[in-house]
């Protein structure tokens, strides 16, 4: 059986690139107003942006964690729960929203007034990628790597069914309906060897 490659949409050196650009650009924010910022990640699927993000600031940082799950009709309705809330209180602290990837602004507004209405000094966000074509309603998004078309993303913390996450680069794909039918289908492709995901 021949094994279906991925369409790579953003390669791992234009990543790297990218995320180093965008920790400069933050570092010199924070660094400006004299301020430890609290860097606040959307698990799970930030995880991996965040780890490099903060290995490209060259400021001092906090980390705090939430998890949100939708639920009634599903993320389009912006109806979530919290899943797991922050340890810490942002109270007068300037705190940074790092997201994966926000598309319909719906999940991030959600966190931008939840998080708001804690009395923060300062709110800011940053995503990896935006897609801003599927945007339903207007948000503040002072930060974002990429802009994307409307196609379905996996890798380098995008998840399918919890599979993809570790892939070193984003790939797209168009066919959504054979993926949910068979969530493994670029599994062959991508894991083929002892050396797990190949780079790009």
């Amino acid at each position: 059986m021949t094994a279906i490659q991925p369409d790579i949409l953003i390669g791992q050196e234009e990543l790297r690139r990218r995320v180093e650009e965008l920790g400069q650009q933050i570092s010199d924010h924070y660094r400006a107003i004299d301020e430890m910022p609290v860097l606040v990640s959307v698990l799970k699927g930030s995880a991996i942006f965040l780890a490099d993000l903060i290995r490209a600031l060259d400021i001092d940082v906090r980390l705090d964690f939430m998890s949100i799950s939708s639920y009634g009709d599903g993320s389009a309705s912006g109806v979530v729960r919290i899943v797991k809330d922050l340890e810490e209180s942002i109270e007068g602290r300037h705190v940074l929203v790092v997201e994966d990837i926000v598309d319909t602004g719906l999940t991030l507004n959600y966190l931008r007034r939840t998080l708001g209405s804690r009395q923060p000094a300062s709110l800011r966000a940053v995503t990896l990628l935006d897609k801003a074509v599927r945007r339903l309603i207007p948000v503040e998004l002072e930060w974002a790597g990429f802009e994307i078309p409307d196609v379905f993303v996996l890798g380098y913390g995008l998840d399918h069914n919890g599979i993809y996450r570790n892939v070193r680069y984003i790939f797209a794909t168009e066919d959504i309906t054979s993926l949910v039918g068979d969530p493994n289908m670029y599994v062959p492709a991508l894991f083929s060897s002892s050396d797990g995901p190949r780079p790009l």
